[in-house]
């Protein structure tokens, strides 16, 4: 946004006031029990990010993300189960398969 100091057509400078974005996450789990988000930004607490079932079948979890790089999976009635809608792929620290979301 420009302020009277530049508006001489210089450009704004940018600024990091909107550190974290909005993501949602969805599971397709018609069966499921219980389902849970898990991952580097809940430091891997099951109880952290309960999602919420929808009608159609889905799991909603709506978070707030910081920029960069999040590794996380789906716990399906405690069950480990990957994003197939994930940006992409690779492992954690146990050298376990997880899914990948970039923020930015």
């Amino acid at each position: 946004m420009f302020t009277e100091s530049n508006a001489g057509g210089l450009r704004p400078r940018y600024s990091a006031k909107r550190n974290f974005h909005h993501a949602k996450f969805y599971c397709s789990a018609p069966e499921a029990q219980q389902v849970s988000l898990v991952g580097d930004f809940n430091q891997w607490d099951p109880n952290a990010n309960p999602m919420i079932r929808q009608p159609d079948g889905q799991w909603l979890a709506s978070l707030e993300l910081n920029h960069g790089y999040h590794l996380y999976v789906f716990l399906v009635d405690g069950e480990r189960v990957l994003d197939p809608k994930a940006a992409g792929r690779t492992k954690d620290a146990q050298n376990q398969p997880v899914s990948m979301l970039a923020v930015s």
